[in-house]
């Protein structure tokens, strides 16, 4: 479905003139700066560019798309509170998500004084395509947030669910791709031109190993990155933080030696999980973590937390479920002997 972009925004975010920073005025790289009232001496002494042009060259080039269409964020948490601030007014408009799923959806809501919607995924972790008519029907529902492979289900959503609310729905579909390294499933980011709602997230946290340097990735059309540049702070992303990216993304082949090595240990955890008593179910997982039911979730942890191994408890969100991080080959060992040993008990 065609969106009119402008008319999602809201009406002061349309009229917000952005601050102009110092290096919004003059791009240039040499000169005499006495403009921004920086220190004069020093390695780190100036701001960064405020676009990271150099960032968005490369990831253009490794996700074959334009530095046009891209926007980088101080996480991809910054760019799911940014989307709340420029379409939904306060107090008034609402957001959709399907449960269970990333918790920041509905932080960064509960923030902006937004509604979020949570309408449950079916026994499977899939969409239920049925529910969701009567909500598109609804002007002040702006948002819909979609995570695939999904957090902390681990599973891909169906391609043809996630096109379908693309195709039916006239507001801000934002896809959360934070594990797609991890799958066969080509990105989405392939058909960005095709739906002009479309926001793709995707971050350098986890196939990349940068969660320390806190990088998020936004795929847009010009028009909708216009207002997150716009809404943006001026120097969101720290020169060191640009750099940094850079040079691991300049290093595709230990990209690739990390991704496979964390999909193979993942299969031989499945397998060695499989054979405990205190496992009910694995769940299938198309990201770097696993998904799992056991006897007492809550005893589970606590146990391990004794071991100094932490695990995600997701009790509260799927009966006796907890959330298992693929580690090094040493940490998974421990993990799996400790787990052995709490099921001979």
């Amino acid at each position: 479905m065609k969106s009119k972009i402008n008319e999602l925004v809201r009406k002061n975010i349309q009229a917000l003139k952005p601050y102009s920073s110092a290096r919004d005025e003059y791009s240039g790289k040499e000169g005499i700066f006495l403009d921004a009232n920086e220190n004069p001496f020093g390695i780190y002494n100036r701001y960064p560019d405020p676009y990271q042009p150099a960032l968005k060259k490369k990831l253009a080039e490794l996700k074959n798309t334009s530095p046009e269409q891209i926007f980088i964020g101080n996480g991809s948490d910054e760019i799911i509170d940014l989307a709340f601030r420029i379409f939904c007014e306060p107090g008034q408009d609402k957001a959709l998500t399907f449960v269970p799923t990333y918790g920041m959806y509905e932080v960064s809501a509960n923030i902006n004084d937004v509604d979020l919607i949570k309408l449950p995924l079916n026994d499977d972790f899939q969409i239920e395509k049925d529910l969701l008519q009567p909500y598109f029907s609804d002007p002040n529902l702006k948002l819909v947030f979609i995570c695939s492979p999904n957090n902390p289900t681990g599973n891909l959503l169906r391609t043809e669910d996630i096109e379908f609310i693309l195709n039916q729905f006239c507001g801000i579909v934002i896809l959360d791709e934070a594990y797609i390294d991890f799958c066969d499933r080509p990105s989405f980011i392939e058909k960005l031109t095709d739906y002009s709602n479309l926001i793709i997230i995707q971050t350098l946290s986890k196939a990349w190993g940068l969660a320390g340097v806190r990088l998020g990735i936004g795929y847009m059309n010009e028009e909708i990155l216009s207002y997150f540049n716009r809404v943006k702070p001026p120097y969101n992303i720290s020169l060191l933080n640009q750099q940094t990216a850079l040079e691991i993304l300049n290093d595709k082949a230990a990209y690739d030696d990390k991704v496979k090595n964390i999909l193979a240990e993942k299969e031989q955890m499945i397998q060695r999980l499989s054979t405990l008593k205190m496992i009910r179910k694995i769940y299938p997982s198309d990201a770097n973590f696993i998904l799992a039911e056991v006897e007492n979730a809550d005893q589970l942890y606590e146990k391990l937390v004794e071991r100094k191994i932490i695990i995600r408890n997701r009790n509260s969100v799927i009966k006796n479920c907890v959330r298992i991080s693929v580690g090094t080959s040493e940490e998974n060992e421990q993990l799996l002997n400790a787990l052995k040993e709490f099921s001979n008990d």
